[in-house]
């Protein structure tokens, strides 16, 4: 797959001059750039940077099967489930393995045991990052929200770190090892 592909497959769910389309597109855009910049940054992990490209790009595919009114969103589905319903659009796409980074990238991964003792609205399974170029798109993708405002401006680890400790005292500690692994990204640093 090209990014040029991944691009056709939002398209083909989403309407370009819609409001969902926007967010998931500018969202999606500065994930990749992120995410392609990590993946650059680590030849050691031998990462395939475009499938960590194009299934950035794709991460978020599901969104607009979900209840997100403030970014154009008027699915049946809670927001959270947005990682597996995507995962199911892209196997139907034929592209099993870019549906696996969907599912995977809530949050810093969910486990069945967080599904089942929190009564999430999730199938019951694992949906934890697994592979390099998983961890890589998970980790990016934490730095950007769908906020407006900012949707290029990339959030503190601070501020990441406070909301995903609002999911589980476990989270943080997921999120602390990618950044251990992977590094502050660049727009994040500060010269000294």
């Amino acid at each position: 797959m090209t990014p040029e592909q991944a691009v056709a497959i939002m398209k083909k769910y989403y309407a370009e001059d819609s409001v969902a389309y926007n967010y998931l597109y500018q969202h999606s855009l500065a994930v990749a750039e992120l995410a392609v910049e990590i993946a650059k940054n680590h030849p050691e992990f031998h990462p395939d940077i475009v499938f960590v490209h194009t299934s950035a790009l794709l991460h978020d595919i599901g969104i607009f099967m979900t209840i997100a009114p403030m970014i154009g969103c008027h699915g049946e589905h809670p927001y959270l489930a947005h990682g597996y319903l995507g995962r199911e659009l892209l196997e139907k796409e034929g592209y099993p393995e870019h549906a696996l980074v969907c599912e995977r990238h809530v949050g810093v991964g969910i486990s069945k045991d967080d599904v089942i003792n929190n009564k999430l609205p999730l199938p019951a399974r694992d949906m934890i990052p697994v592979s390099v170029e998983q961890e890589i798109v998970c980790y990016a993708d934490k730095y950007f929200s769908k906020n407006a405002d900012s949707l290029f401006t990339p959030k503190s680890p601070d501020k990441i770190l406070r909301k995903l400790a609002t999911h589980g005292a476990d989270k943080p500690a997921v999120f602390m090892k990618f950044m251990e692994k992977y590094g502050l990204p660049e727009k994040l640093r500060v010269d000294s």
